[in-house]
């Protein structure tokens, strides 16, 4: 819990980006007690969501977001994030002392080497959490954790915006900030790709609504790994049932051969996994990783 004491100054803030991102932060910021004073928007429906989040707040051109602000949020996509800092010192937009943070999960803050002369505060402050760009995230922001990434004495600082955003600060070590984002992207994104999938299969069969079955299974799935990691393991492949997973495999060169090579590499990752852990039998594993190794191979 933050005290009068660990909280930054009211700040003026520019939002450089009103995606989905950049406009719920603008948003929580403001709930704190922050004046945004200018946010950049180009599309359609950037515009919108500032409309929406950022009432009143003025759409200027990026630098004039910049100059003057005592907080910089550069919420654009991260392989824009280091020609953009780049340009911004290159043309003496950043003003020194300035608070400037980013929200990428894949950078830390040594994508602000080019604005090292620029004597900028560097803060990497990347929510974890997927956004849909309206007032909804503004309550999903209370608990989510922000990796945060800065120079040791900008540190309480980053903390406590986090603090102030409703969130809760997980530091990440500069080092770290890859791993740390393939951990994320692996575990959300690919996420999104299995449970599509598996959504499709059901819809193979006829079912009319997959979402609604496989609802209570994924989230105890879910709910249990969180729990208990490796030993949350059920199904055929920790039982090393290699006929069921054959069928399986036989039955997807057929009907989704689209999906087999997901199903394929997958279980090959559960049954090693399932096997360091003790949760499958050395004597059932052998059967099974040849059967997955010979289906891989296959045309």
């Amino acid at each position: 819990m933050s005290t009068p004491h660990d909280r930054p100054a009211r700040f003026d803030v520019g939002i450089v980006g009103a995606g989905r991102v950049g406009a719920v932060l603008g948003a929580a910021l403001v709930r704190a007690g922050h004046v945004v004073t200018g946010v950049s928007a180009v599309s359609e429906a950037s515009l919108e969501r500032a409309a929406s989040l950022l009432p009143g707040v003025p759409v200027k051109p990026i630098p004039e977001v910049v100059s003057g602000a005592h907080l910089v949020v550069l919420a654009v996509p991260d392989d824009t994030l280091e020609p953009l800092v780049a340009g911004l010192s290159s043309t003496g937009t950043f003003t020194p002392g300035q608070l400037v943070m980013h929200t990428s999960g894949a950078h830390g803050i040594s994508v602000f080497e080019s604005a090292a002369a620029s004597d900028i505060i560097p803060l990497a402050l990347h929510p974890a959490m997927t956004f849909t760009g309206t007032a909804l995230d503004l309550e999903r922001l209370g608990g989510c954790c922000f990796g945060v990434t800065t120079v040791d004495l900008a540190r309480p600082v980053g903390e406590a915006l986090v603090i102030e955003m409703g969130g809760e600060p997980v530091w990440v070590a500069e080092d770290d900030r890859v791993t740390y984002h393939a951990a994320l992207a692996h575990g959300a994104n690919h996420l999104v790709t299995l449970v599509a999938q598996s959504m499709q299969l059901l819809g193979e069969t006829g079912i009319e609504d997959p979402a609604r079955l496989l609802e209570p299974l994924l989230t105890a799935a879910l709910a249990n790994t969180l729990q208990r990691g490796d030993a949350a393991l059920t199904g055929p492949v920790a039982r090393g049932d290699a006929g069921t997973v054959a069928g399986h495999v036989a039955m997807l060169r057929k009907v989704a051969p689209d999906i087999q090579p997901t199903y394929l590499a997958l279980a090959r990752a559960t049954a090693q996994r399932a096997l360091l852990s003790g949760r499958l039998r050395p004597s059932a594993a052998g059967p099974l990783l040849e059967l997955l190794a010979h289906e891989e191979d296959q045309p």
